[in-house]
């Protein structure tokens, strides 16, 4: 790398027109007409050549008289870790129970909106208000389940009032709150058991859609499993409708060319989504890694949170977690065994073989 501190300023202001971060640390560059000094890599639109000096250090500009930019904040020595650090004190600042507007949110933590909104998104996935929606999520399913009344569970979550709440029902638990707070009791799901290529599976449909795909080897097991999601859900007997819509489960478990295309009810975090929404992206025959998936999602330092969320989803197959494996390409957990996950991507390479 070239020491930039020693040559002359035209090299200098072809680093800042190329916003080369490989010059950071070796010279500021400050805007006489704004009086406020960068980094070469900042941003921040190029001020007028005649309008520009340069200093060795942020020391020397700031004895000058200037004062650093807050976006690139060149005062800082380690200027990412800072911004890091406000997009943690923006975290907190959206999970109090107040809400509080993108506004009065950068101005808390000395950003412009614009800027907040985007670095946000960029360092966790999420926009400020989808956090600030799956904070309040979260904060209701705790107090829902601890047997809180509805209404004080809602105010006590963060939302405004009952209203704005039961716009969002369907987005925030995916049934209503006292269903809910009981378990999902009266929440109609059916089910029915069926043989497909990889064992016993369990197809269960909520109101909304397809909820739920299981893999096994007893019918006991499997019902236990879909009790654990839907702790006190009425078992409703499967008609003849819904029994053709399980043998379309049933056919494109089978055969990977045959796509289902029934509705699905997906329920799950925030986050969850996410990584759900990146897993059905992995074309049929190929595989990524944990590390990639969490990159693809803007989180690459996510990796066991993205395992977390493989490991919780409901809709085998469909979502096609089985596709997820090591960096070094070895298999790992899966829900429902290693040995059908081997199985599946033996079939799913052969496919794309022919």
């Amino acid at each position: 790398m070239k020491n930039l501190s020693r040559i002359n300023d035209d090299a200098r202001w072809q680093s800042v027109l190329d916003r080369d971060p490989d010059a950071d640390g070796q010279f500021v560059f400050a805007v006489q007409t704004t009086g406020i000094f960068c980094r070469p890599s900042c941003r921040a639109k190029h001020a007028l050549r005649q309008n520009v000096r340069f200093f060795a250090s942020a020391e020397q500009a700031l004895a000058a008289g200037f004062r650093p930019c807050k976006r690139c904040q060149p005062d800082k020595d380690n200027a990412r870790q800072h911004q890091l650090d406000k997009i943690t004190h923006a975290c907190r600042l959206l999970e109090q129970d107040a809400p509080i507007t993108l506004d009065a949110l950068a101005q808390q933590v000395a950003m412009s909106p614009f800027h907040l909104h985007r670095l946000f998104k960029a360092t966790t996935g999420m926009t400020p208000k989808a956090w600030q929606q799956s904070w309040r999520a979260r904060r209701l399913r705790d107090a829902l389940a601890k047997g809180e009344t509805v209404t004080q569970a809602i105010l006590n979550a963060g939302f405004p009032d009952s209203g704005s709440y039961y716009r969002k029902a369907d987005e925030t638990l995916g049934m209503t709150a006292k269903q809910f707070r009981k378990g999902g009791d009266n929440l109609p799901v059916r089910y029915a058991l069926a043989d497909c290529a990889l064992g016993r599976c369990l197809v269960a449909e909520s109101e909304r859609g397809i909820c739920a795909i299981l893999l096994g080897d007893d019918d006991a097991g499997l019902i236990a499993s879909l009790h654990e999601l839907f702790p006190a859900a009425q078992d409703e007997p499967a008609d003849r409708p819904f029994q053709q819509r399980v043998r379309q489960v049933i056919a494109s478990i089978n055969a990977r060319d045959i796509p289902l295309s029934l509705p699905l009810d997906i329920q799950g975090t925030a986050f969850q989504q996410q990584v759900w929404q990146a897993l059905r992206a992995i074309p049929c025959g190929e595989t990524v890694s944990y590390q990639q998936i969490a990159s693809a999602i803007g989180k690459p330092k996510a990796v066991r949170a993205v395992a977390s969320a493989c490991g919780a989803n409901k809709l085998a197959i469909v979502i096609p977690c089985h596709r997820v494996v090591r960096g070094d390409g070895a298999l790992s957990g899966y829900r429902w065994g290693v040995a059908r996950k081997a199985q599946l991507l033996q079939r799913e390479a052969r496919h794309e073989d022919k």
